[in-house]
Protein backbone atom coordinates (compact mmCIF):
# COMPACT_ATOMS: atom_id res chain seq x y z
CA UNK A 1 0.00 0.00 0.00
CA UNK A 2 2.45 2.43 1.16
CA UNK A 3 4.38 1.63 -2.25
CA UNK A 4 1.51 2.32 -4.28
CA UNK A 5 1.12 5.58 -2.72
CA UNK A 6 4.21 6.49 -3.12
CA UNK A 7 4.53 6.39 -7.42
CA UNK A 8 4.75 8.81 -9.33
CA UNK A 9 1.17 10.42 -10.86
CA UNK A 10 0.11 9.48 -14.72
CA UNK A 11 1.84 11.46 -17.10
CA UNK A 12 -0.09 12.59 -20.52
CA UNK A 13 0.76 10.71 -23.99
CA UNK A 14 1.96 13.09 -26.73
CA UNK A 15 -1.44 12.40 -28.41
CA UNK A 16 -3.13 14.11 -25.69
CA UNK A 17 -0.96 16.91 -25.82
CA UNK A 18 -1.41 17.46 -28.99
CA UNK A 19 -5.23 17.69 -29.10
CA UNK A 20 -4.85 19.67 -26.31
CA UNK A 21 -2.95 22.22 -28.29
CA UNK A 22 -5.11 21.46 -31.31
CA UNK A 23 -8.13 22.75 -29.64
CA UNK A 24 -6.27 25.79 -28.18
CA UNK A 25 -4.95 26.38 -31.91
CA UNK A 26 -8.75 25.90 -33.12
CA UNK A 27 -10.13 27.80 -30.17
CA UNK A 28 -7.93 30.86 -31.16
CA UNK A 29 -9.13 30.45 -34.52
CA UNK A 30 -12.56 30.23 -33.87
CA UNK A 31 -11.84 33.55 -31.59
CA UNK A 32 -10.16 35.51 -34.80
CA UNK A 33 -12.70 34.44 -36.94
CA UNK A 34 -15.80 35.92 -34.57
CA UNK A 35 -14.03 38.63 -34.16
CA UNK A 36 -13.39 39.20 -37.98
CA UNK A 37 -16.79 38.77 -38.64
CA UNK A 38 -17.41 40.98 -36.02
CA UNK A 39 -15.66 43.83 -37.38
CA UNK A 40 -16.91 43.61 -40.87
CA UNK A 41 -20.41 43.05 -39.23
CA UNK A 42 -19.32 46.84 -37.37
CA UNK A 43 -17.81 48.34 -40.61
CA UNK A 44 -20.52 47.35 -42.74
CA UNK A 45 -23.19 48.47 -40.55
CA UNK A 46 -21.58 51.56 -39.97
CA UNK A 47 -20.84 52.19 -43.78
CA UNK A 48 -24.13 50.59 -45.23
CA UNK A 49 -26.42 48.54 -42.52
CA UNK A 50 -27.36 51.60 -40.19
CA UNK A 51 -28.70 52.88 -43.71
CA UNK A 52 -31.18 50.52 -44.18
CA UNK A 53 -34.83 50.89 -42.97
CA UNK A 54 -37.53 48.51 -42.82
CA UNK A 55 -40.72 47.49 -41.87
CA UNK A 56 -43.28 44.58 -41.53
CA UNK A 57 -46.12 47.23 -41.24
CA UNK A 58 -46.52 47.78 -44.84
CA UNK A 59 -49.75 46.97 -47.11
CA UNK A 60 -50.40 46.77 -51.11
CA UNK A 61 -52.86 49.44 -51.89
CA UNK A 62 -55.06 50.38 -55.24
CA UNK A 63 -57.08 53.19 -55.59
CA UNK A 64 -60.37 51.13 -56.20
CA UNK A 65 -63.08 52.63 -58.09
CA UNK A 66 -66.67 52.67 -57.15
CA UNK A 67 -69.38 51.69 -58.99
CA UNK A 68 -72.44 53.64 -58.94
CA UNK A 69 -75.82 54.88 -60.35
CA UNK A 70 -76.87 58.77 -61.63
CA UNK A 71 -80.03 57.34 -61.95
CA UNK A 72 -82.81 55.68 -60.21
CA UNK A 73 -84.23 52.65 -61.99
CA UNK A 74 -84.73 48.93 -62.09
CA UNK A 75 -81.57 47.15 -63.30
CA UNK A 76 -82.20 45.22 -67.15
CA UNK A 77 -78.77 44.01 -67.97
CA UNK A 78 -75.69 43.32 -66.00
CA UNK A 79 -72.70 42.84 -68.98
CA UNK A 80 -69.94 41.56 -66.27
CA UNK A 81 -68.91 38.94 -63.61
CA UNK A 82 -67.26 38.81 -60.45
CA UNK A 83 -63.36 39.02 -60.85
CA UNK A 84 -63.66 40.10 -64.31
CA UNK A 85 -60.78 42.28 -66.17
CA UNK A 86 -62.53 45.29 -67.70
CA UNK A 87 -61.67 48.42 -70.06
CA UNK A 88 -62.07 52.36 -69.29
CA UNK A 89 -65.62 52.91 -70.93
CA UNK A 90 -66.43 48.88 -71.30
CA UNK A 91 -70.06 48.78 -70.22
CA UNK A 92 -71.48 47.22 -66.37
CA UNK A 93 -74.48 47.30 -66.04
CA UNK A 94 -77.87 48.93 -67.94
CA UNK A 95 -80.83 50.19 -66.00
CA UNK A 96 -84.31 50.36 -68.10
CA UNK A 97 -84.15 53.21 -70.01
CA UNK A 98 -87.56 53.48 -71.15
CA UNK A 99 -88.99 56.74 -68.81
CA UNK A 100 -85.56 58.94 -69.39
CA UNK A 101 -86.53 58.22 -73.30
CA UNK A 102 -89.86 59.32 -72.66
CA UNK A 103 -88.94 62.17 -70.65
CA UNK A 104 -86.15 63.39 -73.58
CA UNK A 105 -88.73 62.74 -76.26
CA UNK A 106 -90.85 65.11 -73.57
CA UNK A 107 -88.69 67.88 -73.91
CA UNK A 108 -87.90 67.45 -77.46
CA UNK A 109 -91.63 68.47 -78.83
CA UNK A 110 -91.97 71.37 -76.05
CA UNK A 111 -88.79 72.10 -78.43
CA UNK A 112 -90.78 72.13 -81.45
CA UNK A 113 -93.52 73.72 -79.91
CA UNK A 114 -91.59 76.81 -78.40
CA UNK A 115 -89.59 76.82 -82.20
CA UNK A 116 -93.48 77.06 -84.19
CA UNK A 117 -94.93 79.75 -82.03
CA UNK A 118 -92.14 81.84 -82.71
CA UNK A 119 -92.37 81.21 -86.28
CA UNK A 120 -95.88 82.02 -86.04
CA UNK A 121 -95.45 85.26 -84.19
CA UNK A 122 -93.02 86.06 -86.67
CA UNK A 123 -95.25 85.38 -89.59
CA UNK A 124 -97.88 88.00 -87.14
CA UNK A 125 -94.52 90.39 -87.09
CA UNK A 126 -94.61 90.48 -90.83
CA UNK A 127 -98.51 91.23 -91.20
CA UNK A 128 -98.13 93.70 -88.81
CA UNK A 129 -95.68 95.28 -90.48
CA UNK A 130 -97.97 95.63 -93.37
CA UNK A 131 -100.03 97.55 -91.52
CA UNK A 132 -97.65 99.88 -90.25
CA UNK A 133 -96.71 100.70 -93.87
CA UNK A 134 -100.47 100.91 -94.93
CA UNK A 135 -100.88 103.53 -91.51
CA UNK A 136 -97.76 105.27 -93.23
CA UNK A 137 -99.58 105.74 -96.02
CA UNK A 138 -102.92 106.90 -94.63
CA UNK A 139 -101.09 109.42 -92.41
CA UNK A 140 -99.20 110.84 -95.40
CA UNK A 141 -102.23 111.07 -97.22
CA UNK A 142 -104.06 113.07 -94.19
CA UNK A 143 -101.23 115.95 -93.98
CA UNK A 144 -101.52 116.22 -97.21
CA UNK A 145 -105.25 116.88 -97.12
CA UNK A 146 -104.82 119.13 -93.13
CA UNK A 147 -101.94 120.65 -95.54
CA UNK A 148 -104.33 121.80 -98.77
CA UNK A 149 -107.23 122.38 -96.33
CA UNK A 150 -104.99 124.85 -94.21
CA UNK A 151 -103.88 126.68 -97.40
CA UNK A 152 -107.56 127.04 -98.71
CA UNK A 153 -108.29 128.34 -95.28
CA UNK A 154 -104.83 131.48 -95.43
CA UNK A 155 -106.21 132.18 -99.30
CA UNK A 156 -110.30 132.47 -98.70
CA UNK A 157 -109.70 134.66 -95.18
CA UNK A 158 -108.64 137.62 -97.11
CA UNK A 159 -111.65 137.06 -99.68
CA UNK A 160 -113.94 136.24 -97.14
CA UNK A 161 -113.03 139.97 -95.25
CA UNK A 162 -112.99 142.35 -98.68
CA UNK A 163 -116.33 140.48 -99.48
CA UNK A 164 -115.02 138.83 -102.50
CA UNK A 165 -116.19 135.69 -101.16
CA UNK A 166 -118.97 134.76 -98.65
CA UNK A 167 -118.09 133.75 -95.10
CA UNK A 168 -119.83 130.22 -95.06
CA UNK A 169 -117.67 129.66 -97.77
CA UNK A 170 -114.89 130.37 -94.97
CA UNK A 171 -116.36 128.55 -92.32
CA UNK A 172 -116.76 125.47 -94.32
CA UNK A 173 -112.87 125.64 -95.12
CA UNK A 174 -111.79 126.18 -91.45
CA UNK A 175 -114.17 122.98 -90.70
CA UNK A 176 -112.72 120.92 -93.52
CA UNK A 177 -109.43 121.92 -92.09
CA UNK A 178 -109.79 121.15 -88.51
CA UNK A 179 -111.75 117.97 -89.64
CA UNK A 180 -108.13 117.38 -91.58
CA UNK A 181 -105.95 118.18 -88.82
CA UNK A 182 -108.14 115.42 -86.39
CA UNK A 183 -107.81 112.97 -89.31
CA UNK A 184 -103.95 113.35 -89.00
CA UNK A 185 -104.10 113.31 -85.32
CA UNK A 186 -105.83 109.73 -85.66
CA UNK A 187 -103.68 108.41 -88.21
CA UNK A 188 -100.63 109.48 -86.04
CA UNK A 189 -102.28 107.48 -83.06
CA UNK A 190 -102.93 104.64 -85.44
CA UNK A 191 -99.36 104.47 -86.72
CA UNK A 192 -97.92 104.30 -83.48
CA UNK A 193 -100.52 101.52 -81.97
CA UNK A 194 -99.73 99.24 -85.20
CA UNK A 195 -95.68 100.01 -84.14
CA UNK A 196 -96.31 99.26 -80.77
CA UNK A 197 -97.85 96.40 -81.86
CA UNK A 198 -94.60 94.76 -83.50
CA UNK A 199 -92.18 95.03 -80.60
CA UNK A 200 -94.82 93.46 -78.43
CA UNK A 201 -94.32 90.78 -81.08
CA UNK A 202 -90.94 90.90 -80.87
CA UNK A 203 -90.95 90.24 -77.07
CA UNK A 204 -93.07 87.09 -77.66
CA UNK A 205 -90.67 85.98 -80.23
CA UNK A 206 -88.31 86.43 -77.43
CA UNK A 207 -90.28 84.81 -74.38
CA UNK A 208 -90.81 81.69 -77.03
CA UNK A 209 -87.16 81.34 -78.00
CA UNK A 210 -86.69 81.49 -74.28
CA UNK A 211 -89.49 78.39 -73.68
CA UNK A 212 -87.25 76.93 -76.61
CA UNK A 213 -84.07 77.87 -74.46
CA UNK A 214 -85.47 75.99 -71.78
CA UNK A 215 -87.00 73.14 -73.01
CA UNK A 216 -83.72 72.28 -74.62
CA UNK A 217 -82.20 72.50 -71.08
CA UNK A 218 -84.15 70.07 -70.03
CA UNK A 219 -83.58 67.72 -73.07
CA UNK A 220 -79.84 68.10 -72.52
CA UNK A 221 -80.54 66.89 -68.68
CA UNK A 222 -82.87 64.32 -69.87
CA UNK A 223 -80.29 62.92 -72.31
CA UNK A 224 -77.85 63.01 -69.76
CA UNK A 225 -80.01 60.80 -67.87
CA UNK A 226 -81.10 58.82 -70.18
CA UNK A 227 -77.23 58.27 -71.32
CA UNK A 228 -76.35 57.37 -67.57
CA UNK A 229 -78.72 54.30 -67.96
CA UNK A 230 -75.56 52.82 -69.50
CA UNK A 231 -73.08 52.50 -66.67
CA UNK A 232 -69.56 52.08 -68.14
CA UNK A 233 -66.53 51.59 -66.32
CA UNK A 234 -63.83 54.44 -65.64
CA UNK A 235 -60.76 53.02 -65.11
CA UNK A 236 -59.00 49.46 -66.36
CA UNK A 237 -59.05 47.15 -63.69
CA UNK A 238 -60.97 44.35 -62.10
CA UNK A 239 -64.53 43.63 -61.06
CA UNK A 240 -64.52 43.02 -57.00
CA UNK A 241 -67.70 43.87 -54.87
CA UNK A 242 -69.96 42.97 -57.10
CA UNK A 243 -73.30 43.38 -55.17
CA UNK A 244 -75.72 44.40 -58.02
CA UNK A 245 -78.40 41.53 -59.74
CA UNK A 246 -80.89 42.11 -62.50
CA UNK A 247 -84.04 43.29 -61.54
CA UNK A 248 -82.90 45.10 -58.70
CA UNK A 249 -83.88 49.07 -58.05
CA UNK A 250 -81.00 50.75 -57.06
CA UNK A 251 -80.97 54.78 -56.12
CA UNK A 252 -78.17 57.30 -57.16
CA UNK A 253 -75.09 56.36 -54.80
CA UNK A 254 -76.03 53.28 -54.24
CA UNK A 255 -72.82 51.20 -54.74
CA UNK A 256 -72.96 48.55 -57.31
CA UNK A 257 -69.25 47.57 -57.64
CA UNK A 258 -65.78 48.46 -57.32
CA UNK A 259 -63.30 48.63 -60.23
CA UNK A 260 -60.00 47.79 -58.84
CA UNK A 261 -56.97 48.80 -60.58
CA UNK A 262 -54.32 46.00 -60.27
CA UNK A 263 -52.28 47.22 -63.04
CA UNK A 264 -51.46 50.65 -61.18
CA UNK A 265 -50.61 48.85 -57.50
CA UNK A 266 -48.53 50.28 -55.26
CA UNK A 267 -47.51 50.12 -51.19
CA UNK A 268 -48.08 51.95 -48.10
CA UNK A 269 -45.68 51.27 -45.74
CA UNK A 270 -45.80 52.88 -42.14
CA UNK A 271 -42.48 53.73 -40.99
CA UNK A 272 -41.65 54.45 -37.40
CA UNK A 273 -41.01 58.29 -36.94
CA UNK A 274 -37.14 57.16 -36.20
CA UNK A 275 -36.52 55.88 -39.45
CA UNK A 276 -37.85 58.94 -41.41
CA UNK A 277 -35.26 61.34 -41.00
CA UNK A 278 -33.26 60.37 -44.27
CA UNK A 279 -35.80 59.12 -46.23
CA UNK A 280 -36.62 61.00 -49.67
CA UNK A 281 -38.46 60.22 -52.50
CA UNK A 282 -36.57 58.53 -55.51
CA UNK A 283 -34.82 56.14 -53.11
CA UNK A 284 -34.53 52.39 -54.07
CA UNK A 285 -36.68 50.12 -52.30
CA UNK A 286 -36.55 46.11 -51.55
CA UNK A 287 -40.51 44.45 -51.19
CA UNK A 288 -41.02 41.25 -50.00
CA UNK A 289 -44.08 39.45 -50.23
CA UNK A 290 -45.72 36.57 -48.32
CA UNK A 291 -47.40 35.22 -51.72
CA UNK A 292 -43.94 35.26 -53.80
CA UNK A 293 -41.33 33.77 -50.95
CA UNK A 294 -38.43 34.23 -51.45
CA UNK A 295 -38.53 36.63 -54.14
CA UNK A 296 -36.64 40.22 -53.89
CA UNK A 297 -38.94 42.97 -55.55
CA UNK A 298 -37.59 46.22 -56.63
CA UNK A 299 -39.51 49.69 -56.05
CA UNK A 300 -38.86 53.29 -54.76
CA UNK A 301 -39.86 55.78 -52.80
CA UNK A 302 -42.91 57.47 -54.24
CA UNK A 303 -43.87 60.31 -51.78
CA UNK A 304 -43.89 60.66 -48.16
CA UNK A 305 -46.98 61.45 -46.12
CA UNK A 306 -47.25 65.45 -44.74
CA UNK A 307 -48.18 63.78 -41.42
CA UNK A 308 -48.52 60.78 -39.06
CA UNK A 309 -51.26 58.40 -39.15
CA UNK A 310 -52.89 59.60 -36.30
CA UNK A 311 -53.34 63.10 -37.34
CA UNK A 312 -55.35 61.81 -40.36
CA UNK A 313 -57.87 59.60 -37.90
CA UNK A 314 -61.27 60.60 -37.13
CA UNK A 315 -60.13 61.43 -33.79
CA UNK A 316 -57.06 63.03 -33.93
CA UNK A 317 -55.14 62.44 -30.42
CA UNK A 318 -55.14 65.10 -27.99
CA UNK A 319 -51.90 64.83 -25.86
CA UNK A 320 -52.84 68.45 -23.88
CA UNK A 321 -53.98 66.50 -20.80
CA UNK A 322 -52.78 65.40 -17.47
CA UNK A 323 -51.54 61.99 -18.49
CA UNK A 324 -49.11 61.69 -20.72
CA UNK A 325 -47.01 58.48 -22.44
CA UNK A 326 -44.63 58.72 -25.30
CA UNK A 327 -45.92 56.35 -28.19
CA UNK A 328 -43.54 56.32 -31.04
CA UNK A 329 -45.68 57.08 -34.05
CA UNK A 330 -45.67 56.27 -37.92
CA UNK A 331 -45.64 57.98 -41.30
CA UNK A 332 -47.21 56.61 -44.19
CA UNK A 333 -44.72 56.38 -47.22
CA UNK A 334 -45.62 55.18 -50.73
CA UNK A 335 -43.81 53.10 -52.21
CA UNK A 336 -43.75 52.54 -56.31
CA UNK A 337 -43.67 48.85 -57.24
CA UNK A 338 -40.59 48.58 -60.38
CA UNK A 339 -41.57 44.77 -61.18
CA UNK A 340 -42.33 42.87 -64.16
CA UNK A 341 -45.76 42.43 -64.85
CA UNK A 342 -45.52 38.81 -63.99
CA UNK A 343 -44.82 39.21 -60.19
CA UNK A 344 -47.16 42.70 -60.16
CA UNK A 345 -49.67 40.54 -61.08
CA UNK A 346 -49.57 38.01 -58.55
CA UNK A 347 -50.38 41.09 -56.14
CA UNK A 348 -53.21 42.20 -54.85
CA UNK A 349 -54.70 44.82 -52.59
CA UNK A 350 -54.31 44.48 -49.06
CA UNK A 351 -51.50 41.94 -49.40
CA UNK A 352 -49.01 42.36 -46.09
CA UNK A 353 -44.99 42.94 -47.40
CA UNK A 354 -41.93 43.77 -45.90
CA UNK A 355 -40.30 46.76 -47.43
CA UNK A 356 -36.90 47.99 -46.63
CA UNK A 357 -35.35 51.32 -47.84
CA UNK A 358 -31.73 52.26 -48.69
CA UNK A 359 -31.58 56.01 -47.35
CA UNK A 360 -27.77 55.70 -47.60
CA UNK A 361 -28.37 58.89 -50.71
CA UNK A 362 -29.00 61.27 -47.80
CA UNK A 363 -26.69 60.83 -45.75
CA UNK A 364 -24.62 63.89 -47.23
CA UNK A 365 -27.83 65.79 -46.25
CA UNK A 366 -27.65 64.80 -42.49
CA UNK A 367 -24.15 66.17 -42.75
CA UNK A 368 -24.20 69.06 -43.42
CA UNK A 369 -27.16 69.40 -41.52
CA UNK A 370 -25.24 68.47 -38.68
CA UNK A 371 -22.21 70.53 -39.21
CA UNK A 372 -24.77 73.60 -39.68
CA UNK A 373 -26.50 73.50 -36.53
CA UNK A 374 -23.24 72.64 -34.57
CA UNK A 375 -22.00 75.47 -36.36
CA UNK A 376 -25.23 77.51 -35.46
CA UNK A 377 -24.72 76.76 -31.70
CA UNK A 378 -21.00 77.61 -31.72
CA UNK A 379 -21.69 80.78 -32.85
CA UNK A 380 -24.54 81.53 -30.28
CA UNK A 381 -22.03 80.21 -27.32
Amino acid sequence: MAQQADAAPPTESPRQIRLSRGMIRGLIVAVIVIAIAILIWFVHYQTRGRYFEDTNDAYVRADAVTVSSRVSGYVEQVFVADNQDVRAGDPLARIDPRDYRAQSAQYRAQIDVAAASAENVRAGIGEQQATVDQARAQLASSRADAQFAAGEVRRYAPLAESGAETREKLAMLRKQATQAANAVAAQTAALTIAERRIGSLRAQVRQAQAQGEAAQAQQSAAGINLSSTLIRASVAGRIGDKSVRVGQFVQPGLRLMSVVPVQAIYIVANFKETQIGLMRAGQPASIRADALPGVDLRGHVDSISPGTGAQFSLLPPQNATGNFTKIVQRVPVRIAIDASPEARAALVPGFSVKVTVDTIGAKDDYDRVKAREQARQGAGG
